[in-house]
């Protein structure tokens, strides 16, 4: 019998969907919330999973903030088991041409942190300690270390992010490298305002290295596409190149290993506890995503 509910973002497929596989099978006291853009996709992936009795689907579009809103609503009526893990998964990368939320805000920032952001922040009063919120990040934040060619992130300022000066800019990658480098910021941020640990909650940040075949690659050409289901997979080998399901299953024990209790303000690449990025360790510039994110999200709710 269920008794403790976990949040996944982006759960009906890739990374977030085999993390809800592999937590459905190795610990059965847990009720899986399945926070999905499309509801009739996430139905899918229940029916793919094999346990509906354990899993809820609720529509959560991160790309919008009363989206975000209405999922928070709805989860706080449901009758489910007490929350006491959010798993910050979902992501996309805008590659050729910007776009923005349906609140105005640059799509890649809007999704990748300002979402997740709003998310994040209404459910702290609803979990039940003890509780781990997870956010994914990426390699790809940390200009020290080898991305296959991604271009180092570059954080001017939130304000900056959300509402780019070249609303033409094409440099979808770099976008993706910051927002991952942001979601850094956001967790080493959220932690210290928790108390590293003390209220109950804790915090961890997961990298799970490159994984060929995952949904990252949707916008890319036909060709770069191609590469990426059927050539890269032979890049593991390398270190850090995985696939989803074990990076899932590595997720997933963050989120319920008794291994890592107690845990908090760390990052995680794949098993591994790593240092992230100098740029992830600057509060000035955490302060400055938290509070501007603070501003963007109350004037979407105004």
């Amino acid at each position: 019998m269920t008794s403790r509910s976990v949040v996944i973002t982006g759960a009906s497929a890739g990374l977030g969907l085999d993390c809800a596989r592999a937590i459905l099978a190795d610990d059965p006291t847990w009720h899986l919330v399945l926070a999905v853009r499309d509801p009739a996709r996430g139905m899918a992936a229940v029916d793919a999973l094999g346990a509906p009795d354990r899993c809820t689907v609720l529509p959560c579009d991160l790309a919008s903030l009363r989206s975000v809103d209405e999922f928070v609503d709805a989860l706080t009526r449901a009758d489910l088991p007490p929350l006491h893990a959010l798993v910050c998964n979902a992501g996309l990368q805008v590659v050729d041409v910007s776009q923005t939320t349906a609140d105005g805000v640059e799509m890649t920032f809007g999704v990748n942190h300002l979402g997740h952001f709003a998310l994040v922040t209404s459910l702290l009063d609803e979990l039940a300690a003890p509780a781990r919120i997870v956010i994914v990040s990426s390699g790809t934040h940390d200009p020290t270390k080898f991305t296959g060619g991604m271009p180092h992130p570059l954080y001017t300022s939130a304000e900056e992010l959300a509402r780019p000066g070249d609303p033409d800019d094409k440099d979808g990658r770099r976008r993706y490298t910051t927002s991952k480098l942001c979601n850094m910021l956001f967790a080493y941020e959220l932690d210290r305002r928790l108390d590293a640990g003390a209220r109950g909650v804790t915090v961890t940040a997961f990298d799970p290295g490159l994984m060929p075949g995952s949904g990252l690659a949707r916008e890319y050409s036909p060709v770069q596409r191609l590469l990426w289901r059927y050539a890269f997979p032979a890049l593991r080998i390398l270190p850090n190149v995985n696939s989803i399901a074990a990076s899932g299953r590595r997720l997933a024990a963050l989120v319920h290993d008794a291994r890592y209790e107690g845990v908090t303000g760390t990052y995680y690449e794949g098993k591994r506890p790593i240092r992230s990025s100098a740029d992830s360790y600057d509060t000035a510039k955490a302060h400055d995503l938290w509070t501007t994110s603070e501003q963007l999200v109350a004037t979407a709710r105004a």
